[in-house]
Order: C-alpha cells, then sequence, then structure tokens
C-alpha cells in the first residue's frame, strides 16, 4: 500500500480492507498457491533486502537463510502489527518498519535486493515509488517482483479499467486491477528485466486480479 503527496509513516490507515486482506491472505497462500509463489519469488536471495509493503509478513517464512537481514516497510498500522508478530518466527532477521513506498526512510544505495510483492496495485504514485527502489538499491542490484495486472485480452483489460475507475480501489484498499508492471519498471529505468505472466488461481473462475507476473528486474 502506498500514499502520494502525505509521506507520514502512518499515512495510509485501512482497518476494514487490512482486517478482510489478513484473512484472505492467509488463505489465499493455500487455496490459490501464492505459498509457493512467495517461495520461487524469494529463492536464493543473498545480503541485506528491503521488502516494501510487507502486509501482514507472509514472505517472511520464505526468506533463505543467505539474506543477512530484511528491512520490511509497511505503512498500514493494523497490518504491520501483524508483520511484527510474523517476524519474530522468520529464519531471517526482519525488521518491521513504518513508511511508504514513496519516500523509503533508508539510505541511499544501502540494499542488496528489494521485494515488492503484491504491493505496485495500490502505490498511488508508481513512478515516485520505483525511483525510490532504484535510489536505495546498490548499483547492479535486483528488485524481485510479483504483482497482478494488466489482462492480456482487450475485453478483460477493458474490465479491469472500468473497475478501476469506480468501486474496485473503494473497495479494496486503494488496490488497482489494470497496472502494467513490466511497463512501468522499463518506463522506471531498470534493466535486464526477466519476468513469467500467470493466473492466479491456475484453474477455475478467473478474477480481475488474476493475471499475475513475476520476475526480477537490475538496477543499472
Amino acid at each position: 500500500m502506498g500514499t502520494c503527496g502525505d509521506t507520514s509513516p502512518d499515512a495510509v490507515h485501512h482497518p476494514l480492507f487490512a482486517r478482510f486482506y489478513a484473512r484472505f491472505s492467509v488463505a489465499a497462500d493455500q487455496s490459490a498457491g501464492i505459498a509457493a509463489i512467495r517461495a520461487e519469488l524469494l529463492a536464493a536471495l543473498s545480503g541485506r533486502v528491503i521488502e516494501i509493503g510487507a502486509g501482514n509478513g507472509l514472505n517472511f517464512p520464505h526468506y533463505p537463510t543467505s539474506v543477512s537481514e530484511v528491512v520490511a516497510l509497511e505503512p498500514e498500522r493494523s497490518l504491520r502489527t501483524l508483520a511484527v508478530r510474523a517476524a519474530d518466527g522468520a529464519g531471517v532477521p526482519v525488521e518491521v518498519v513504518p513508511g511508504v513506498a514513496e519516500a523509503l526512510p533508508v539510505e541511499s544505495a544501502s540494499f542488496d535486493a528489494a521485494v515488492m510483492s503484491l504491493v505496485l496495485c495500490s502505490v498511488r504514485d508508481v513512478p515516485r515509488a520505483l525511483g525510490e527502489v532504484r535510489r536505495v538499491l546498490r548499483p547492479g542490484g535486483e528488485l524481485r517482483f510479483f504483482e497482478h495486472g494488466l489482462a492480456r485480452t482487450p475485453g478483460a483489460a477493458r474490465v479491469q479499467r472500468v473497475l478501476d475507475r469506480t468501486v474496485w480501489p473503494r473497495l479494496f484498499g486503494g488496490c488497482h486491477t489494470s497496472r502494467d508492471t513490466v511497463a512501468a519498471l522499463e518506463e522506471a529505468g531498470f534493466q535486464d528485466i526477466r519476468y513469467e505472466r500467470f493466473r492466479v488461481p491456475e484453474r477455475g473462475l478467473a478474477a480481475p486480479t488474476s493475471p499475475c507476473v513475476r520476475g526480477v528486474a537490475h538496477n543499472p
């Protein structure tokens, strides 16, 4: 989750959505296979990592022991409380701190890798947020990303855009369904972007958030 304009640590507060997300995300990790996606996303990471929009900390158990430290930012107070609890059970050191994607409260070029997992959909200023990621990554550092986003078929994409202009962000804590993650990364200046597209859930009824992309991009 992110904000534009107000970059105070507690600028985001969606208590009703946070309660819904905390329950739904745990169930989706198992029923929709998202836990396995998280594990693949974080495999072979090493060094110092910043996770932006940590939510309730569902990525924490999947960090490999080659990671020396995770600084996990979460602006929503209720989710941050849950993330602090999750950090206690992580296999690597995790520090959970308040902060928004558009103004990361850390030094420049101080991380080997960054992780953004289901967060760009609700960041209000995506170019600014990705610029901040580039700022805090060391040269050659990598961004691991897993996001839902723009459908590849015109009809589904039209439905997503209608939802984004009307009810979806209001119901789901500022989430947007039609953002193009790969295009945003290219525009932000990331290089050597490798990714795969897939659907969540893999089978069954598709949702506006079903089109997903996972990959890695590098800071020049």
